[in-house]
C-alpha cells in the first residue's frame, strides 16, 4: 500500500481535507450495505472513522462496529473520534486478511479504502467471508477525473521523481464500475449494484481548499511535502490556475463510485 497514506502526519491532517467530502457520501454507503438498527458492522479502513461513526449511530446501542485499518495513526484518530460511543471496537487489521471469523458480520463497509489494497479482489473475498449469509457489502471509490483532489494529484503526480506516490496511484486507479462489477461477482457476491454519486463542494477561497495539502495532511499531502521547494511553487500555481486562477470561492464537482452486493 501506498505507505505515505499511513504515515502520523498524513493522519493528522486527514480530517481537514475529507472530513466534509465524506460525510457527503457516507450516508449512501450505509444505505447500499442495508445497515440497520441492531447489527454487526464491520468498516474496513475506516481511516479516521468517519463512516464508523455514521454506522455507529445507525446501529443505535444495541449493534455493535468494528472499525479497523492498517494503520495505526489512522486507528488513533478514529479512537479519539469513537473512542467514547457505546458499541464501538477497534481492530488493527489488514483488509486482505482479516483475523475476524467467518459470518461475523451483517455487513462490510470500505469507504474509500479499496483503491490502496494491492489485490482488491484479495480484499472483497475476505469481506464476503466475514459476512453472514445474507450480509451486505458496500464499498466506494475516487472517480480518478473527478475526485476532490483530481487537480493536485495530476500536478504532483507529473512531478514525482519516484513511482508509488498516493497521487499517482488514486490517478491510474482501474476500479471504474466495470471493474468494481467485475470484482464483486469474481468474488461470489450477488444482487449487484454498482453506482455513481455526485456532489458539488464550493470552498471560500483557494487558500481553504489548498491548506491542508501544504499542512501535508493525507497521502497526497504527504507527496506534495516530498517536492522541491519548485516544484511544490509549481504544483500550487497549476493547481490554483485549473480551479480558475482566482482568490474567489472554488466549486468543485466531485464523484464517487460504488459498489454494493449480498454473500
Amino acid at each position: 500500500m501506498a505507505e505515505a497514506l499511513f504515515t502520523p502526519k498524513a493522519a493528522e491532517g486527514y480530517d481537514g481535507l475529507f472530513r466534509d467530502v465524506s460525510r457527503r457520501f457516507v450516508p449512501t454507503l450505509l444505505r447500499l450495505a442495508g445497515v440497520a438498527p441492531a447489527q454487526r458492522v464491520l468498516d474496513v479502513a475506516t481511516g479516521t472513522g468517519i463512516a464508523a461513526e455514521a454506522a455507529a449511530e445507525a446501529v443505535g446501542p444495541s449493534g455493535r462496529v468494528v472499525a479497523a485499518d492498517v494503520s495505526p495513526a489512522m486507528l488513533e484518530k478514529a479512537r479519539a473520534r469513537l473512542g467514547a460511543a457505546a458499541g464501538v471496537s477497534f481492530a488493527l487489521e489488514d483488509g486482505q486478511a482479516l483475523s475476524m471469523p467467518d459470518g461475523e458480520f451483517d455487513a462490510v463497509l470500505c469507504h474509500l479504502g479499496l483503491m490502496f489494497f494491492p489485490d482488491p479482489a484479495k480484499g472483497l473475498a475476505e469481506f464476503r467471508r466475514v459476512l453472514r449469509p445474507g450480509g451486505r457489502v458496500a464499498v466506494s471509490v475516487n472517480a480518478p477525473a473527478r475526485s476532490f483532489l483530481t487537480p493536485v494529484f495530476a500536478a504532483i503526480a507529473a512531478r514525482l521523481r519516484s513511482e508509488g506516490g498516493v497521487s499517482q496511484r488514486l490517478l491510474r486507479s482501474d476500479l471504474d464500475p466495470d471493474r468494481l462489477r467485475e470484482l464483486l461477482g469474481g468474488a461470489g457476491f450477488g444482487d449487484l449494484a454498482v453506482t455513481a454519486e455526485t456532489h458539488r463542494f464550493v470552498l471560500p477561497s483557494f487558500e481553504a481548499y489548498f491548506a491542508g495539502i501544504e499542512a501535508g495532511g493525507g497521502g497526497v499531502g504527504q507527496d506534495y511535502a516530498r517536492l522541491s521547494e519548485g516544484d511544490r511553487r509549481a504544483v500550487r500555481e497549476e493547481v490554483q490556475q485549473r480551479l480558475g486562477g482566482t482568490d474567489g470561492p472554488v466549486a468543485l464537482d466531485v464523484e464517487l463510485w460504488f459498489g454494493s452486493g449480498h454473500r
